[in-house]
């Protein structure tokens, strides 16, 4: 069995500009990088051998951020990215943030994976790519400990399939750095809790 400490990475930039899409190279602000700080405290208490991030800059800072003050690994790996709106990635207008919420929220409580923003991914595409490289890494860790810096949307929908989670999940946006614990048995995901929607 192998656990799996799973966390948003820090505030970003992009959550001031209310940009859109995957945004690969937006930067942490720095409340990110103190939140990230502040995730090694809980992380430390379970002893993790390695920490995993997406290859999106705010995820491999915030997981070079949690990595270092735990003495461990960093590595990355590109299926854990955010969802790719297309053509639409990076816009900031109120029809295309619309657009992306009604898609997740079609997604994750409608099963309707067919649906996308623009020229995007679908719902079938980023589940698929994601619980893939958990697999991956569960697969490389049998019976370990590791870290997951991912993104709330794309860890959303496919721990919403993986761990049969549902609809249940719709409406606690995952909180920037805040850790919480998935786990493979027998090929089989389970998500033991889920971080409380922000007060």
């Amino acid at each position: 069995m192998v656990r799996v400490w799973c966390l948003r990475h820090g505030e970003s930039v992009n959550v001031e500009s209310g940009a859109c899409g995957s945004l690969p190279a937006v930067p942490l602000t720095a409340t990110g990088r103190d939140q990230a700080a502040a995730a090694v405290a809980v992380l430390a208490r379970h002893a993790p051998a390695r920490v995993y991030a997406s290859t999106a800059v705010r995820a491999v800072y915030t997981g070079q951020i949690i990595a270092t003050g735990l003495g461990v690994d960093l590595l990355t790996h590109p299926g854990l990215g955010e969802v790719d709106i297309g053509s639409a990635e990076g816009a900031t207008d109120p029809p295309t943030r619309a657009e992306t919420a009604r898609v997740l929220h079609a997604w994750v409580v409608h099963r309707d994976l067919a649906a996308r923003v623009a020229d995007g991914e679908t719902g079938h595409q980023v589940i698929a790519r994601v619980t893939a490289a958990l697999d991956t890494i569960a697969d490389t860790n049998p019976a370990a400990t590791v870290v997951l810096v991912g993104h709330t949307a794309s860890l959303t929908v496919a721990l919403a399939t993986a761990c049969q989670l549902g609809a249940r999940v719709w409406g606690t946006a995952l909180p920037p750095a805040t850790p919480f614990l998935i786990q493979r048995h027998h090929r089989t995901w389970q998500c033991l809790d889920w971080p409380p929607a922000p007060r």
